[in-house]
């Protein structure tokens, strides 16, 4: 049994054949390199629920992975789903090392979750689950050791419970103990559109450097939570078609563009995208719809060598975190489909959430305005950065991001040097 064996999982698996893959493009100190394979810290925790009808006890389990801490705390989500696992969320903590050494933030990559599926609980069985399970993390949660933020199946409420639960055992309000929160309690609506806006910015970017507008593009976006909605959002602010749309439920299509504010009016009524009246029932995969822009934006794993060939877009955009197997990406490249890598286009939540923490911490507050401007010029200038190295190494721009990012973190372990 080797030691990467007890987080093994298809998308650890997946993180580490990439890493391999660039540790020896770049020729990496063979220690780092086996080094980072593998988080500093993994805490497994299993704890009671229960349900409103008290009849009965469930054991949950839980998560929390941190990768890196030589950079500063560290920093990740925290997602609710059935599939969680250890492997899976340590793949998450080591694309969080890279993603926040991409945009020059100083965090180390963390993640955690709980293997429940959050969509059937009530929001006191939701409550009880997320104020135990931090009660859980405190020996390694802190304001300057490791800032949680919100994942997939947790939100801003999620965050105001585990602020409040943390505040609770320290004695004091802690509001930079969590990212995402709700405004109320110290949160942005920069940091909560931040992944979404982030990614149009960078796809805009992008198709810049082909004389290309975004505005005359057609958009698709697979995935419609908190990162699809606002990459919807901006690309009609920015004047792009966004002719479909889905979500766990169904979804709409509209060859001449859908009205986004009005399907934000649908979905707070209606709660899904399906049945919006200002399009039609999507009767085909969402994927391989012809269009510009393709906006992956759900979970991992859904642009498979099975589907590769069959998707037409110009430009992938990925928003969920690792929505492209190995295998897919090379067919898609070989297709001549561009493609910015989750670790790049995604960064836009860790950025946001690095300004939120830092007006916690100074209790100084930034205009949503200032903050917006901020945002985008530390993503635009970051993805500047990669495509010059993608061309200097004339490597796709995957390869140049995880380039930059691993050398960052490699650098800053062999700068501190081995203990004792």
């Amino acid at each position: 049994m080797t030691n990467g064996d007890i987080f093994a999982s298809h998308m650890y698996n997946e993180v580490i054949r990439q890493y391999d893959e660039v540790a020896e493009f770049i020729n990496l100190d063979p220690n780092i390199k086996e080094r980072l394979k593998l988080p500093q810290r993994a805490l497994t925790v299993t704890f009671p629920f229960r349900r409103d009808e008290y009849e009965e006890v469930e054991t949950v389990i839980g998560y929390r992975v941190q990768h890196v801490l030589s950079m500063g705390p560290t920093k990740g989500g925290i997602r609710y789903a059935p599939d969680v696992n250890l492997g899976e969320v340590t793949a998450l903590a080591i694309l969080m090392s890279w993603k926040s050494a991409i945009v020059g933030l100083p965090y180390g990559g963390a993640k955690g979750g709980v293997a429940i599926d959050p969509r059937p609980l009530s929001r006191a069985e939701k409550q009880r689950v997320t104020r135990r399970f931090t009660a859980e993390l405190l020996p390694v949660i802190g304001v300057d050791k490791d800032i949680p933020a919100p994942d997939l199946g947790t939100d801003e409420q999620t965050m105001a419970w585990i602020m409040d639960t943390y505040s609770n055992f320290v004695g004091s309000p802690q509001p930079g103990i969590v990212t995402g929160k709700p405004a109320s309690l110290g949160g942005s609506i920069t940091r909560r559109e931040a992944t979404g806006r982030g990614a149009v910015a960078i796809a805009k970017a992008a198709m810049d450097k082909y004389n290309k507008k975004y505005s005359d593009s057609k958009v698709v976006v697979q995935g419609f939570g908190n990162v699809g909605r606002y990459a919807a959002l901006a690309s009609y602010e920015e004047g792009a078609k966004v002719i479909a749309v889905n979500d766990l439920k169904g979804g709409v299509y509209n060859e001449k563009g859908l009205n986004i504010p009005e399907l934000f009016k649908h979905i707070a009524k209606e709660n899904t995208v399906d049945g919006f009246p200002g399009g039609d029932p999507l009767d085909s995969e969402i994927l391989e719809l012809e269009c510009d822009v393709l906006i992956p934006a759900a979970v991992g794993g859904v642009i498979t060598s099975s589907n590769a060939q069959k998707i037409k877009a110009r430009v992938i955009v990925e928003g969920a975190n690792s929505p492209t197997t190995l295998n897919a990406d090379k067919i898609l490249r070989d297709n001549d489909i561009l493609i910015i890598p989750d670790i790049l286009a995604n960064a836009g939540g860790v950025t946001g959430s690095y300004f939120e923490w830092v007006q916690n911490t100074q209790n100084y507050l930034w205009k949503e305005k200032e903050l917006y401007e901020k945002l985008i010029d530390v993503l635009t200038s970051s993805f500047e950065e990669i495509w010059v190295i993608a061309e200097k190494n004339k490597c796709d721009l995957r390869t140049a991001s995880l380039i930059k990012g691993i050398k960052r973190v490699a650098a800053a372990k062999l700068t501190r040097g081995l203990f004792p």
